[in-house]
């Protein structure tokens, strides 16, 4: 893992689409600003992992209309968080 030291207002590039701004720093708390083209998802990572729960626990039921509708209620609390 790459560990770097910024301050706010400096930036870190991933590849030539991918931007993290640090945004603030107070106490232990950075707040980080992505910016990334539309077609990349940006999540946190107990979204992702809820993503994942979702995604095995339908593929398993067989994809029953109950482990369906979970699945889409996940997708929309992600789309409506990232808003």
């Amino acid at each position: 893992m790459l560990s770097l030291a910024r301050r706010p207002g400096q930036k870190i590039r991933i590849g030539e689409d991918i931007v993290l701004v640090v945004r603030e720093i107070r106490g232990r708390q950075v707040k980080v600003g992505i910016e990334a083209p539309p077609h990349i998802r940006v999540l946190r990572e107990e979204i992702y992992e809820e993503l994942v729960a979702a995604n095995k626990k339908a593929a398993e039921a067989g994809a029953s209309p109950e482990a369906l509708k979970e699945l889409k209620k996940a997708q929309k609390a992600t789309k409506d968080e990232d808003t």
